[in-house]
């Protein structure tokens, strides 16, 4: 995951996943599992954000809780939930 401050006070979701994890609809497959998972908690994350997730192979055999448990834990590493109300992402140089 790579996340950087945006202009905007709106998240941007950006999903990568390489022909290298499978084919297109593996592929497409993973993309909407990531795009549900930062649906059903876009409220928890901070705002004015472009984030960037790139898929791995091994995300192929996931199922959508694994898949969504993954994703939130790498939101929490990268500190852009919001905590409390209030954010706590902040750029790391």
């Amino acid at each position: 995951m790579i996340v950087l401050k945006n202009q905007y006070m709106k998240n941007r979701l950006g999903i990568s996943v390489s022909k290298k994890v499978g084919n297109s609809v593996v592929r497409h497959r993973i993309t909407r599992l990531l795009r549900e998972s930062y649906r059903l908690n876009e409220e928890k994350f901070s705002d004015g954000l472009d984030i960037v997730v790139i898929a791995r192979p091994s995300a192929k055999d996931k199922t959508f809780f694994e898949m969504e448990e993954n994703f939130m834990t790498l939101a929490s590493r990268h500190k852009i939930l919001k905590s409390a109300g209030e954010t706590v992402w902040q750029k790391e140089s």
